[in-house]
C-alpha cells in the first residue's frame, strides 16, 4: 500500500507509540516472596535462612493471634520495629505485606458460631476485636515501612449471595455494611499511607470481578482499597484471573503465587463446592503448588506486566499433595523463569533506535 508523506508521519509516530508503550511494560519487575505462615511452627530465622537459600526475595508475615509466632505486634510496637527488620534484612530479604486474614474477617462477619473459633463473644465484641486488632495492624505496618496489608473484609451471610429465600436486597445491603464498618478503618489506612488488600475467596463480600468492582464502587473507589490476588480462590469461583488483572489491574496490591485444581474424576462426585476438611484428597477443587495445578501462569504474568504490577509474587503452599518444603522449593523453581527481567533504560532506548 502506498502511503503519502503525512500518513508516513502518522504511521510512524503510532508505531514508535506502540513500541514506547511495549518498552514500558517490561521494565516492571516483579520479585518472588514467601507467605511464612506455612512454617508458622518453626523459628523464625530458620525460615528466613530457608527462604533466602531457596532465592526468594521477601516474606509475608501473618500478624493474627495464632499464627503470629514470627512476627508480635506488641513487640514491634514496644520498640522492637528496627531490630526486626535489620533480621529480615541479613537474609537479603524484605517485608512484602503483612497479612491479617482471620482478624479481619471479623470486622464484616460473620458474628455467630461460625466465628467462634476466633474469638468467643457477642456479634458487638467480636467486631469491635476485629476492629482493633485492623488498627494495630496498621501501626504495626507503619512501624515496620510495610506499605500493604492483606485480608478479607467478611461477609455477615454468604448464603444471600443467591436470590432465595432473600431476595436480591439483602445481598446488595451486605456493601452498604461492610463500607461502613470499614471505612474508619481505612481512614487510619489513609492516615499512615498504608493500603489494605481484600483477598476474593468464597464466604467474603467481594469472591468474584463483578463483586469485587461492586464493593470497589461502593467504597467511593477510595484509594486505600484494593485487591490481594489469588488466581487459585478465582478458580475455585470459575473466574479467570486474568480477567481480573484487567478489570482491576491498578487495584492490585498484592498477589499470592498460589494454584488451584478443578479435578476432573471428583467433580461429579462433589462438585466445586465441596464440604468437610479442604485438604482432603477427593475433593472437587483443591489448592496447589504453582504449576502443578490449572491456572495458566504466562498468561497471567503477561497480564500483570501490562498493568505494570512491580510488587511481589508471594507464594502461598496449601497444597494438601505436596509437603511444605518440597511446595516451596518447586514453587520458585517453577516462577523465576517466567519472570520478566527489568530492561536496562540504556538498552531500551538503544533497542527502539535500532527498530
Amino acid at each position: 500500500m502506498a502511503y503519502s508523506q503525512v500518513e508516513k508521519v502518522r504511521v510512524c509516530v503510532r508505531e514508535e507509540a506502540d513500541r514506547r508503550s511495549e518498552a514500558e511494560a517490561v521494565v516492571c519487575y516483579m520479585k518472588i516472596g514467601l507467605f511464612t505462615w506455612v512454617f508458622n511452627d518453626r523459628p523464625f530465622e530458620d525460615v528466613l535462612r530457608f527462604a533466602s537459600g531457596l532465592g526468594y526475595e521477601a516474606v509475608e508475615l501473618a500478624v493474627d493471634k495464632g499464627r503470629d509466632n514470627h512476627l508480635n505486634m506488641d513487640k514491634i510496637l514496644s520498640g522492637g520495629a528496627t531490630e526486626f527488620k535489620k533480621k529480615v534484612e541479613k537474609y537479603g530479604l524484605e517485608i512484602s505485606a503483612l497479612s491479617s486474614h482471620i482478624d479481619s474477617q471479623l470486622v464484616g462477619g460473620p458474628h455467630g458460631v461460625d466465628t467462634d473459633t476466633i474469638i468467643r463473644g457477642s456479634p458487638e465484641e467480636k467486631m469491635r476485636y476485629g476492629v482493633e486488632r485492623m488498627k494495630k495492624t496498621v501501626e504495626t505496618a507503619a512501624a515496620l515501612d510495610v506499605g500493604v496489608v492483606n485480608g478479607f473484609v467478611g461477609c455477615e451471610n454468604f448464603s444471600r449471595w443467591f436470590v432465595w429465600p432473600g431476595g436480591v436486597e439483602l445481598w446488595e445491603e451486605g456493601y452498604k455494611r461492610i463500607v461502613e464498618r470499614w471505612n474508619p478503618i481505612l481512614d487510619v489506612f489513609g492516615d499512615h499511607s498504608i493500603r489494605f488488600a481484600h483477598e476474593p475467596f468464597p464466604q467474603e463480600q467481594a469472591f468474584s470481578i463483578e463483586t469485587a468492582e461492586a464493593l470497589l464502587k461502593a467504597f467511593d473507589m477510595r484509594k486505600e482499597f484494593g485487591f490481594n490476588l489469588d488466581p487459585a480462590n478465582l478458580l475455585w469461583c470459575l473466574v479467570d484471573p486474568v480477567v481480573f488483572v484487567k478489570r482491576l489491574g491498578d487495584r492490585i496490591f498484592s498477589v499470592h503465587a498460589k494454584d488451584g485444581e478443578l479435578v476432573k474424576e471428583n467433580l461429579g462426585y462433589s462438585g466445586s463446592a465441596a464440604t468437610g476438611d479442604w485438604r482432603r484428597f477427593d475433593r472437587g477443587f483443591r489448592f496447589r503448588v504453582v504449576g502443578w495445578g490449572q491456572i495458566e501462569w504466562r498468561r497471567l504474568l503477561t497480564a500483570l506486566v501490562m498493568v505494570k504490577y512491580d510488587h511481589v509474587l508471594s507464594v502461598e503452599h496449601e497444597d494438601p499433595w505436596l509437603n511444605r518444603t518440597d511446595g516451596c522449593r518447586k514453587a520458585i523453581n517453577f516462577l523465576k523463569p517466567l519472570i520478566p527481567e527489568p530492561a536496562e533504560e540504556e538498552w531500551t532506548r538503544d533497542r527502539l533506535d535500532e527498530r
